[in-house]
C-alpha cells in the first residue's frame, strides 16, 4: 500500500470497539495512523485492540486504549484530560460512539435523557475538552459519525430531555440534528457524515438490511484524510457534500446549542 497522507495522524475513534468504529480505527491503523481506540470499558478497548493486532495485521503500537462510558460525564472529563496530556496534539477527532435511544424515557445520573448524552453532549464536552490538542497545529479537524435521521427532528428546546412526550426515534433524530448542528461550531474545523444504513447494532432503527461497517467506515476515514479538503459545518451523505437539514446551519440554532450543551454538561462558558 503507498505512504498514506495520514501515517504520521494521531487520531482518536470514540466508541472503536464494534460496528462502523472499530472499522474505522482498522482502515486508519493499516493507512499508518496512530489510533486512540475508545471503549466504554477498558476491557472492551483491550479486546478490539487485541483483536486488531491478531487478524488485522495492524502493529499493535499503533493502537493506545482509552475508556470513558458516555452516559456518565465526569469519565468524559478523565478521558479527555488524559488524552491532552499524552496526545498534546491530535490530528482528528472521529465522534462516533453512539446508541439507539431505549423504549423506555432513561435519564443518566448526570440528568440528561441518554441518547441526547451519549449521542451529543458527551461528544460536545469531549470536543470542548479536546480543543487545545486540535488546534495546536493547524489542520485539526472533527468528523461527527451523524445521521440522515436528523432531518426528520426537531431540538425541544424546552425539554430537551423529553420528559413529556417520549419517543426513541424522536430522541434519537434530535441527538443526531444536535451532533450535526454542532459541526458548524467555529472553534474546531468539523463536518458530519451520513455513513449509509450500515449493518451494525443501529440497523433497525433504519431498516431490515444495510452495507457492512466496513463501507460505512470508508466514508468517515475519507474525511480523517489531510488530502481531503473540508470546509466547516459541511455535511456528507456519504462520499457526497449535501445539504444539511436546514436547523444545521442557522448561526442562531448553533448559538442556542452551545448555550443549551453548555448548561447540561455544566461548563461554565
Amino acid at each position: 500500500m503507498p505512504t498514506s497522507a495520514l501515517s504520521s495522524r494521531t487520531v482518536l475513534v470514540t466508541g472503536a470497539t464494534s460496528g462502523i468504529g472499530y472499522e474505522t480505527a482498522r482502515q486508519l491503523a493499516q493507512r499508518g495512523a496512530t489510533v486512540l481506540l475508545h471503549g466504554r470499558t477498558a476491557e472492551e478497548a483491550r479486546a478490539a485492540a487485541d483483536r486488531l493486532a491478531s487478524t488485522a495485521g495492524v502493529n499493535g503500537g499503533q493502537l493506545c486504549i482509552y475508556a470513558a462510558d458516555f452516559a456518565r460525564l465526569g469519565e468524559v472529563e478523565t478521558l479527555a484530560h488524559k488524552v491532552v496530556a499524552e496526545h498534546p496534539h491530535l490530528d482528528v477527532l472521529v465522534n462516533n460512539a453512539g446508541m439507539a435511544a431505549p423504549e423506555r424515557h432513561t435519564v443518566t445520573a448526570d440528568g440528561n435523557e441518554i441518547a441526547f448524552q451519549v449521542n451529543f453532549l458527551a461528544h460536545y464536552l469531549l470536543t470542548c475538552l479536546l480543543e487545545p490538542a486540535l488546534t495546536s497545529d493547524p489542520g485539526g479537524r472533527v468528523v461527527n459519525v451523524s445521521s440522515s435521521l436528523h432531518r426528520t427532528a426537531s431540538i425541544q428546546w424546552a425539554d430537551p430531555n423529553r420528559a413529556r412526550r417520549y419517543s426513541r426515534l424522536a430522541a434519537y433524530a434530535q441527538s443526531q440534528l444536535a451532533l450535526t448542528v454542532f459541526a458548524a461550531d467555529p472553534r474546531v474545523t468539523a463536518v458530519s457524515v451520513h455513513p449509509g444504513v450500515c449493518d451494525t447494532a443501529l440497523l433497525p432503527l433504519y431498516s431490515h438490511e444495510g452495507v457492512s461497517a466496513a463501507e460505512g467506515a470508508a466514508h468517515v476515514v475519507r474525511l480523517c484524510d489531510p488530502a481531503v479538503e473540508i470546509v466547516n459545518g459541511a455535511y456528507y451523505d456519504r462520499d457526497e457534500r449535501v445539504e444539511p437539514s436546514p436547523a444545521a446551519t442557522e448561526d442562531r440554532t448553533v448559538k442556542r446549542l452551545n448555550k443549551l450543551a453548555d448548561l447540561l454538561v455544566g461548563r461554565n462558558a
